[in-house]
Parts: C-alpha cells; structure tokens; sequence
C-alpha cells in the first residue's frame, strides 16, 4: 500500500476518531436526575463558574458539558432566569437550555398585609422582600397611582400572572399597576360611578363582604347590606374590621380569632367599624375579583341586618329590622356557645 493511501487511510480514521468524540461531548445524554424535568435557577449577576455549581449535581459528566458550553460561547454569555432541563438532555441541548428563560405563573390571593404578600411573591421569584416592598411603598409611585400607604394592598388583583423568575421589584410592581388599571375598565369605574365611591373605596368594601361570606351567590346580597348603612351612615359593624384591627394593633397577623365581642368590639383602632362610621381607611385584605364585583353589581334590598345561619352553613340570615336581626343573632349565640368556641 502506498504512502498516500495510508495517509489517506489515517486521515480518515482521525476524522471517524474525532466525529466519534465529538459525539460524546456534544450530543450523548448528561443528565443524572431521576425526574422527567426540573427547573435550575442562575441568580442575576451569576458567573459562568457559579453556573457550574449550579447544575453540577444534575449532570453527569461537567467536563462534557464545559466542552460544549465553551465550543458555544456559553462561558461568555451567561443568562440569569429560571430554565427547564429534561431527563437525557444532551450537551447542547443542555447548553441552549441556559438560553431559555422560562417564565412561571405568579398566583396571590387573600393576604391581609403588604408584608404577606410581599413573602408570598417573593417566595415564588428571584426579588427579595424587602427590595420589593420598598420599591412598592415609594411615594412616587403610590400618589401617581391614587395609593397611600394604607390603600396600596388594593392595587394587587388576586390572579395569576406569567412572569420571568428574574424580573427585578420595579417590573413586578409597574406590572401589577398596569393590571390594576386594566381591572378598573369603563364598565366598572362607571359602576363605581353611579355607587359614588372611587375604585379603591369599592375595593375596601369588597374586602369586608370577602371576609364575610365565602358563598359568592351571597356576596352581591353582604354587599347590598354595606351600601345600605352607608347610604343611612349607620356604623359598618363588621366583625372582620375588629379582628384585623386587633391583627394590626399587635402586629400579629397568624392569630386566629373566630368570635368577635367584648373588649375587641371597642379597641381603639381607626379600623373598628363599630365605633367609626364609614369606610375604614383602606382594605383590611386582598379581596376576589367577586367580592369586587358583588360590590359594582350589588344586589338591591332593604336588609340592614345580618348574622351567620344556624341552618344554612356558611350563608347569612338577613333582616331588615333590629328586632328580626336580634332573633337571629340570639340563635347564632346559642350555637356558637353550645360548640365551645370563646375566641
């Protein structure tokens, strides 16, 4: 055999050699978790070497996937974010994986503070709370936006919001903002309107009537009662004003209280709608998106009076007189004694 066709021979085989090896970097599997898929994280601000660090336990071999993240550049171009690696992903597969930030649903719903909330979110993405509170609580941005400090909880709309991990507290909270302003839309600021309250009045009672009934079939009929003493500027009475009242006065907001009376019915407290008419100075939580709209669509009547059905769990008995609402209240008592409940 000639020189050439041995030469020729080798060439070859270096190129099958190399094909080969380049196979088992860049395209075998080199994963090592045991799941169909999960998510890795990089912090804003990562270094190629912190990336390493990160996915090393869910990767079999780091050195195959350095030699494709380096043939890519990846080592150059590092994202932060959240992205989604899948059980036999390959190197480059892993590689272009990192270049994907995955957004995620941020859901919320029902917090009775903005420290609450801000946990809740936080817990989910990359921001920290104390940033994200802060950058909520400018008073910039809240009086540009008809907030103050103690309205503001009103500005979140309990829903599910599609967002990037990663996205810094001033994004989250001009997002949020402009879904508030998307909520109050023609229809219901001109429902507000003809109640002649302001979107975040609405939403201050809506949170009342949330705390009342969980049934939204009842809510409209809660609401109607609200509006009604307000209408007559007869004290709100509502029991959950008092228990967030006490909530904030001992800046415990994991106690569970269930019954309302006595001392709790005269704390000092511009939240406590049995001694201050009107409404109390902002939402004494996060209300549904029904409880709003049981407000803007409240049913019309005469009841001024309510009080939790002994027959019906979980629904009202409603009266429109004192000496009704007194019958009711009295067979409620009765009940309540008879379970033991004293707080």
């Amino acid at each position: 055999m000639s020189k050439k066709k041995i030469a020729i021979i080798a060439a070859l085989a270096l190129m099958v050699s190399v094909a080969v090896y380049g196979y088992i970097y860049l395209l075998s599997g080199n994963t090592k978790f045991d799941k169909k898929e999960l998510y890795v994280f990089v912090p804003t601000g990562s270094k190629y070497e912190d990336v390493l660090k990160i996915i090393e336990p869910y990767v079999k071999d780091i050195d195959k996937f350095k030699f494709a993240a380096e043939k890519r550049s990846y080592d150059e171009n590092v994202f932060p974010g959240r992205f989604l690696f899948k059980k036999g992903m390959n190197n480059l597969q892993l590689v272009s994986a990192l270049r994907h930030n995955m957004p995620l649903n941020l859901a919320f719903n029902n917090q009775e503070s903005l420290e609450k909330l801000v946990s809740r979110i936080s817990s989910q993405m990359e921001v920290d709370s104390t940033t994200l509170i802060n950058t909520i609580r400018d008073s910039v941005f809240m009086e540009k936006n008809g907030f103050n400090n103690e309205t503001i909880l009103g500005m979140f709309i309990p829903n599910t919001y599609e967002m990037k991990w990663n996205t810094p507290a001033e994004k989250i909270r001009d997002k949020m903002a402009d879904e508030y302003h998307k909520f109050w839309n023609s229809d219901r600021l001109a429902k507000a309107k003809e109640l002649g309250m302001t979107p975040v009045e609405v939403i201050t009672l809506a949170a009342i009537v949330h705390k009342e009934t969980v049934k939204t079939d009842e809510r409209p009929r809660v609401a109607g009662v609200y509006l009604n003493r307000l209408k007559q500027e007869m004290p709100l009475q509502a029991d959950p004003t008092v228990i967030y009242a006490v909530k904030r006065n001992s800046g415990d907001f994991n106690q569970i209280i269930k019954r309302v009376r006595g001392e709790m019915l005269r704390i000092n407290s511009p939240y406590n709608t049995y001694v201050n008419i009107g409404l109390p100075p902002g939402p004494i939580a996060m209300p549904d998106i029904s409880a709003v709209d049981a407000v803007l669509n409240a049913e019309k009547h005469d009841y001024i009076y309510f009080c939790a059905s002994v027959e019906r769990f979980g629904y009202h008995d409603f009266a429109t007189t004192y000496e009704e609402h007194q019958v009711n209240a009295r067979k409620y008592a009765e009940w309540v004694t008879k379970l033991g409940i004293e707080k």
